[in-house]
């Protein structure tokens, strides 16, 4: 028989960081697609199932390595704790959720369970390196390692730069150099620079020639997906839409001011620009300004600029 895999990822809480809430983080549900490849190098003959909010629903949607896609309902979890599963994987930090896991009849466990005694998360013994990961992010400058490479090695499976995995397959063609993805989820205003300066680099690549495409699709995935494909280079704060670029093989230059680049690793294809600025506290993680020097503000516009062009010069090189 096959093994039967279990992965419950969401989307409502960041999986390597402290925050929890209730808007879901579509990015993270991507990022976490690596893991896929991993669990097919160690149980080769499997059946995967992987539980995700209905907002993340489409970013899985069509995935050739995920054999049941289940979508979170008020009945979902009554299945799962019926149901006898060889290996599960809680990508959770929602005590609820950990305590779901708990209660799934599997026979290894990986990632995040319910702490009974404190009501909060906790971790498997084959997922401690997670609250290892999450003090050390806390206590120690500069420690962190990338996601993708920590969520893999848990299954002790060798970090290879495993690719993001996205279903779902566009259906446009490359119309426009570059696209602005200026947006950012509610989550983290912090990590957006400003319309204005947004308004400044058109002009600025404008002037170089470039065609330009300001985001779309924001009310809806499936065409959001489409606009990303669509054009060649992405400039983009640390959002969905660095992820998606990813997965889709875009050349990307990804701007990061709160958060760490560091914990995001780029497959040789994106050039980070951060910004120039006095603050000791970045990376804060902040979702808002800590001490009003709002840092993306102090993003170089001209080093972003360069960065564009010597990705696309890498094109004409290679014709």
């Amino acid at each position: 028989m096959k093994t039967k895999i279990l992965i419950i990822k969401l989307g409502y809480s960041e999986t390597l960081d402290r925050e929890i809430g209730k808007v879901p983080s579509l990015g993270d549900v991507l990022r976490t697609t690596p893991i896929l490849w991993a669990l097919k190098e160690k149980f080769a003959d499997s059946h995967i199932s992987w539980l995700v909010s209905p907002h993340a629903e489409p970013l899985l949607q069509g995935n050739p390595l995920i054999d049941r896609l289940l979508v979170w309902d008020e009945f979902v979890p009554f299945q799962l704790m019926r149901e006898k599963i060889d290996v599960l994987i809680n990508l959770e930090k929602i005590p609820g959720v950990c305590a779901l896991a708990d209660m799934v009849d599997a026979w290894m466990k990986y990632g995040f369970r319910f702490d009974s005694f404190t009501g909060q998360y906790h971790a498997y013994e084959k997922g401690l390196t997670f609250i290892d990961y999450l003090y050390k992010k806390d206590n120690v400058k500069g420690s962190a390692d990338y996601w993708q490479k920590v969520l893999i090695e848990m299954l002790g499976v060798p970090w290879a730069q495993q690719e993001c995995i996205i279903g779902y397959k566009p259906n446009t063609e490359v119309i426009y150099d570059i696209g602005l993805n200026y947006q950012v989820g509610t989550k983290w205003p912090s990590k957006a620079m400003s319309v204005e300066k947004w308004n400044t680099l058109e002009s600025m690549l404008q002037k170089s020639k470039y065609t330009v495409s300001w985001q779309q699709g924001l009310k809806d995935l499936y065409e959001y997906m489409d606009w990303i494909n669509s054009c060649n280079l992405l400039i983009t704060n640390d959002s969905l839409g660095l992820h998606i670029a990813l997965a889709l093989g875009k050349k990307t230059v990804a701007l990061f001011g709160s958060t760490d680049c560091g914990e995001v690793y780029l497959y040789n294809r994106c050039i980070v620009v951060r910004p120039d600025t006095k603050c000791e506290l970045i990376p804060c993680y902040a979702s808002r300004c800590l001490n009003d020097m709002n840092c993306m503000e102090g993003i170089n516009l001209d080093q972003v600029v360069k960065n564009v062009n010597n990705l696309l010069q890498m094109d004409i090189t290679h014709e």
